[in-house]
């Protein structure tokens, strides 16, 4: 009898228990608390990067010039003697040409008092040197070669896509927004269920025209800028995509578009607002 009193008794005190939890969370489920306004949306633009590649070989630099004439010079010191007599016919005029180009190459990386002098007399030195140029001519290698330097640079032309041979130029378009000009790159926004590159490619079209051939890179993009808005407006993420032109030409469409330019990384710098520039000069090449 006494052990069911115990048991009695301690099977009522879980029951209290739990009756008293499940109160508990019955009281923190029907609590009222205070509503909190969603965040709005933000706004999503895309923008192209869109470049021309170096149609040109870059310029070595002085350690670079410095570095590539050392290497030469060691090269040519180590290096076998060529067995011209195999490969010339003795006495031709193509053995007389390698023998005197030759002799230049040698000079050019060990100085000019290289090598010995040429026991020949001034009319055998005259008739092979008339036959030699004449032989050049004839092989087309006495051709004037056509200056690195455009005319469009000359002319500061920086509508044209042959200026800056040597560098990376990138499409920039001067556009009316809030009253004053602003150099971007071309841009647009993204319209319902359409994919990120889907809208650089289309707003890309939109702004600079159909007369050019242009490929987008990749589906990924490579940057993004968030500029600064006012109070009460929705954020902005600007999206970059780098493109490349393969032919055509920019032709603006639209009123908004004022003008467009090739650009090198420090011209786009000298056009561009601050806090634009901060937000993509990683983007865009050094040379």
């Amino acid at each position: 009898m006494i052990c069911g009193n115990k048991f009695a008794r301690c099977f009522k005190q879980q029951l209290d228990q739990a009756a008293s939890t499940k109160m508990s969370a019955a009281a923190r489920l029907g609590r009222r608390t205070l509503a909190t306004v969603a965040s709005p949306r933000p706004l999503i633009t895309t923008a192209v990067i869109l470049n021309r590649s170096p149609i040109l070989t870059r310029s070595p630099s002085l350690f670079e010039r410095a570095y590539y004439a050392y290497q030469a010079r060691i090269r040519r010191a180590l290096h076998n003697p060529f067995p011209y007599d195999f490969y010339f016919k003795q006495g031709s005029l193509l053995e007389k040409r390698f023998i005197q180009e030759e002799r230049k190459r040698e000079r050019r990386a060990f100085g000019p008092s290289f090598g010995a002098q040429e026991d020949v007399s001034e009319e055998e030195r005259a008739a092979t040197k008339a036959a030699l140029d004449t032989l050049a001519q004839q092989e087309g290698e006495g051709e004037d070669l056509l200056p690195r330097v455009h005319p469009s640079d000359s002319n500061r032309d920086y509508q044209s896509l042959d200026r800056k041979g040597r560098r990376n130029i990138y499409l920039l378009l001067q556009t009316l927004e809030s009253g004053r000009d602003v150099w971007r790159f071309p841009r647009g926004t993204l319209q319902k269920e359409e994919l990120l590159h889907e809208a650089a490619q289309r707003d890309l079209q939109t702004e600079c025209g159909e007369y050019m051939d242009s490929w987008i890179v990749s589906r990924k993009p490579v940057g993004v800028y968030k500029p600064t808005v006012s109070n009460g407006s929705p954020e902005e993420l600007t999206f970059f995509f780098k493109a490349h032109i393969m032919a055509g030409q920019c032709r603006p469409q639209g009123e908004s578009v004022k003008d467009f330019a090739w650009l090198t990384k420090q011209e786009v710098e000298s056009r561009v607002d601050g806090k634009y520039w901060s937000g993509i000069r990683d983007m865009l090449s050094d040379y």
